[in-house]
């Protein structure tokens, strides 16, 4: 999720433009988050919200490094504020209280014979978070998202949402579990914002900036796909809820595709070339000059354009989770620098931890 300056004047009411005054942000509503029929459509086993943290995902990493057996399947944990929280590479970042969505969840995931999904399906999850979480915007916002490679949620060009999943320990026996983390700016003002290409709900004019049931609409459009996904195997090929399968989804979804980008890899290493379309783990393949396709894993991706003369419109790019080298899950990574002949969207931590 992008950054912002801490909120210091919070008694006061605010605009949609930013200038001035800041909004009323109202606390997160607990009783519609703790309703039993809620967490039962849904399948979540707990739901905690607390006030403020350092780290919702370092808190659940922490927890079931602890403990393997502390937090089940769809254990919740969602922030008002973070004081600490990392996106990659290590970068800190923080938003003003109660401005933003931030909720992290400990996945276990099993098929419903509950045979344990393998690991390599494991990358796939930060991007049905971010169909699930483009979903909630159109259905409950009335806002149109799209998708940037491999784990960011971008309104009309502006980065509004950043995904990161984390891979806890390994070695106990029990299914590897992963800590996935979803930061969604909400009503920063445009004075908040860390970039100018960065966005929030309330900038794009949004239905609702109700944290609430932005929060349990995301969260029920995840399950959903999740339940659907693990009892299919993983498999990103395999008709979804109902629906078209998780890749066509991601594919139909996500604006990298069809751009030329530069991925920068390992090692100072780093490619020019077509983005073509995703493989069966959800890389992104890059096709260079001699039509050589390379496998991007994770790293850094900018959306590059062809030179035009000065003054002339630009097109918005952005860096992405790129490298030849993977883990075994992919990672994004967006901040703000560009080129004369690229420019950036979405800036801003793209990682959430």
């Amino acid at each position: 999720m992008d950054a912002a300056r801490p909120d210091d004047n919070r008694g006061q009411q605010e605009n949609l433009t930013g200038a001035g005054v800041l909004p009323e942000r109202p606390a997160l509503d607990r009783e519609a988050l703790s309703d039993a029929n809620f967490l039962a459509s849904t399948g979540i086993a707990q739901l905690t919200v607390v006030e403020t943290t350092g780290s919702t995902n370092a808190d659940l990493l922490r927890a079931v490094t602890v403990d393997p057996q502390a937090c089940p399947d769809l254990a919740v944990l969602t922030a008002e504020h973070q004081t600490a929280a990392r996106g990659r590479l290590d970068r800190a970042w923080e938003a003003p209280a109660r401005s933003s969505v931030l909720v992290s969840l400990v996945l276990r995931p099993v098929n419903a014979d509950g045979r344990p999904l393998p690991t390599q399906t494991y990358s796939w999850l930060s991007l049905l978070a971010a169909v699930a979480l483009r979903d909630a915007l159109d259905e409950t916002a009335g806002i149109p998202a799209e998708l940037k490679w491999p784990n960011d949620v971008l309104v009309r060009g502006g980065k509004v949402a950043g995904i990161l999943a984390q891979l806890g320990p390994l070695g106990d026996g029990s299914v590897p579990p992963v800590i996935l983390g979803t930061g969604l700016n909400v009503t920063l003002t445009e004075d908040e914002l860390p970039v100018p290409t960065a966005t929030s709900v309330q900038l794009q004019g949004a239905g609702t900036v109700d944290r609430t049931a932005l929060l349990k609409s995301y969260l029920s459009r995840f399950c959903t796909l999740y339940h659907s996904f693990c009892n299919a195997d993983g498999d990103a090929t395999a008709g979804l809820a109902g629906g078209p399968s998780l890749h066509k989804r991601v594919e139909t979804a996500m604006v990298t595709l069809g751009q030329q980008v530069r991925a920068q890899l390992p090692g100072d290493h780093e490619i020019i070339g077509h983005a073509s379309r995703l493989d069966d783990s959800g890389s992104l393949l890059v096709v260079d000059a001699s039509s050589h396709e390379h496998v991007v894993t994770a790293g850094d991706v900018v959306h590059l354009r062809p030179w035009s003369p000065q003054g002339s419109e630009k097109h918005g790019a952005a860096k992405h989770g790129a490298g030849k080298h993977s883990s075994d899950l992919h990672s994004s990574d967006m901040h703000s620098s560009a080129e004369h002949s690229s420019d950036q969207q979405g800036s801003g931590e793209s990682g959430y931890a």
